[in-house]
């Protein structure tokens, strides 16, 4: 995963939620662009999850982005 595949969804307009799956099976998510962040030699990125419990992974083990698709959507009567 390059920093460059990364940056196209954080700066997708409007946001849209998304995963990022990592080499040992897990994934994390990311409802908000408040809750990654990239450091400045954009080789390791912190995610926040909705505990506020933040976790640092090297880009390097990201395998892929997927958006999440909308699950809280009103249900019209």
């Amino acid at each position: 995963m390059t920093i460059e595949q990364l940056r196209k969804h954080y700066n997708s307009r409007p946001f849209v939620p998304f995963r990022i799956f990592i080499a040992d099976g897990r994934h994390l998510d990311v409802k908000h662009p408040e809750f990654l962040a990239i450091t400045p030699g954009g080789r390791t990125i912190i995610v926040v999850d909705s505990e506020h419990t933040a976790e640092a992974v090297d880009l390097l083990l990201v395998t892929s982005l997927k958006p999440i698709k909308n699950s809280s959507r009103r249900k019209r009567k």
